[in-house]
């Protein structure tokens, strides 16, 4: 549960924390360089039924510094023998379409990209990833602050399927602390990434507000536990749909199970999910229910929905 974090110095419990949340296997792990992602695979190599791939992705954004980060990359995973993969952004992006315009959610899906790839080619299991408490907690606010429903206050999953790969976020009981100190006792260094400090981007300052504000970020996990049980409810229940599908299908289900629904059938047509927010599912929902909405509907990701009949469907876009 994210709410049980763990507490700076319980070095070995973050040791156990991992190694029970990590299936045996051939698995890739995110290794940007900074302190979560390097503290994650010095702990997964502990674990000797886990075989890591480091996979690092450089953005390119920060001239000699991503080099930089890109090299340090290489030397630990030399280091430590582990097989690596690392990547231009622009070399990535050069086979991709339909790439989202705000940076953020382009890199992201550059990133799972980069790392559907990796995992293909090599027949990994997944993905590891480096997320903890304080990320959750983060993520929680931010979502909150942009008004998503009480599904989309469970923040990240500690296992999911995303671009078609599994992922696993074994430290999301972790606080940022703890994967420090582990890595200042054996003595351990990584790369510190400037832009982390520029107010210009939100993740920032949101970390920044919660810096010191201990008990929030607490309340927001217990937030995300709360609200994760919900969820799982309502994936539970709620219908799946065909594509196309009779919009009385969807029209009839309370608010709850038709929106988490319509999320679910827009998925199939967009990898953007972090912009199908509570207000545009309630829009898909709504065309189903009133006739008199318009027809044909743009949603994010560039898809069309036409509903024609009423039948349902994603149509290309000319």
């Amino acid at each position: 549960m994210t709410g049980e974090v763990l507490i700076s110095g319980a070095v070995a419990d973050t040791l156990k924390c991992v190694r029970q949340s990590v299936p045996l296997g051939h698995w890739a792990v995110g290794v940007s360089g900074g302190a979560d992602s390097v503290a994650l695979i010095r702990l997964l190599v502990q674990c000797p039924s886990v075989h890591p791939h480091v996979v690092h992705l450089n953005h390119e954004t920060r001239g000699p510094h991503s080099d930089g980060d890109a090299q340090f990359v290489a030397e630990l995973a030399a280091m430590l023998n582990l097989p690596c993969t690392i990547a231009l952004r622009s070399a990535v992006e050069a086979g991709m379409s339909n790439l989202p315009a705000n940076p953020s959610a382009r890199y992201r899906q550059v990133r799972f990209e980069l790392f559907r790839q990796v995992v293909q080619n090599d027949n990994l299991a997944g993905v590891i990833l480096a997320h903890h408490a304080d990320d959750q907690a983060e993520t929680v606010l931010h979502r909150l602050l942009r008004g998503a429903g009480p599904a989309g206050l469970a923040g990240m999953a500690g296992q999911a399927q995303v671009a078609g790969i599994t992922v696993l976020r074994p430290l999301l009981a972790v606080r940022r602390e703890a994967l420090r100190e582990y890595l200042n006792s054996i003595g351990q260094c990584w790369r510190e990434d400037a832009s982390n400090q520029s107010d210009h981007y939100a993740r920032n300052r949101l970390r920044k507000y919660l810096a010191g504000r201990g008990n929030l970020a607490e309340s927001l996990l217990r937030l995300a536990d709360a609200s994760a049980a919900y969820r799982s409810w309502i994936v539970q229940n709620a219908p799946h749909l065909a594509q196309p599908f009779k919009a009385e299908a969807l029209a009839e289900w309370p608010d709850m199970l038709a929106r988490h629904a319509a999320r679910r059938w827009l998925e199939t047509g967009s990898g953007n999910r972090e912009e199908l927010l509570p207000a545009v599912l309630d829009r898909l929902v709504l065309m189903c229910r009133d006739v008199a909405t318009p027809s044909r509907q743009q949603f994010p990701g560039g898809i069309l929905v036409v509903r024609k009949k009423g039948v349902m469907r994603i149509a290309p876009v000319c």
